[in-house]
């Protein structure tokens, strides 16, 4: 089953929504209208929560966990993936704040209590360490990851871009649903 409770939290999914039969959700997990989750991919909310805003793509084989409260850390370190983001292919996702139309690059990893302002785009293959905050509007790649450059217009519209484009493909998938598709039908 893609969509599972957690000691008694379960998801909660808004309209238009896509979640691939292949992926799994569990838990405290708030996912807004039309996030998309696609084939592999992992939503761990089992001992803190997560939230993803609307409009972000969640791609195939991401992992996206949370860290329990413990005497370091008395709150734990929740998820919040703003709006329009696309987080990469295999990127890995711990306990960290990524702020709107921002992308995360393929195999990237983001730490706990990292924060990512909004409009950062992170190559490929980066790591941000915990705790570090990536401030807005720039380029971000490395290991662990550092600030390269502003960006352009031209990328600040592909991050916008990014998104809105995989917004459309979760509603072809919607669309065109075959038996074995898990999706949230509109509300």
């Amino acid at each position: 089953m893609t969509i599972r409770s957690w000691q008694g939290d379960s998801p909660s999914v808004g309209a238009g929504v896509y979640i691939d039969a292949d992926a799994v959700v569990i838990g405290s997990v708030q996912l807004a209208d039309d996030v998309s989750i696609w084939p592999a991919a992992v939503v761990r909310g089992d001992v803190n929560s997560i939230a993803i805003g609307s409009g972000s793509n969640i791609q195939d084989g991401a992992v996206l966990h949370v860290t329990h409260a413990h005497e370091a850390a008395p709150s734990g370190f929740p998820l919040i993936i703003g709006r329009n983001v696309t987080v990469g292919h295999r990127a890995v996702l711990h306990g960290c704040t990524v702020g709107d139309h921002c992308l995360i690059g393929i195999g990237s990893i983001v730490m706990d209590g990292a924060v990512i302002e909004e409009y950062v785009m992170l190559g490929a293959g980066s790591l941000v360490a915990p705790g570090k905050r990536l401030e807005s509007g720039y380029l971000y790649v490395g290991l662990p990851a550092k600030r390269i450059r502003p960006l352009g217009e031209e990328e600040k519209q592909f991050l916008r871009y990014s998104a809105s484009h995989y917004v459309a493909l979760k509603n072809e998938c919607l669309a065109n649903w075959e038996p074995g598709w898990i999706y949230a039908p509109q509300a």
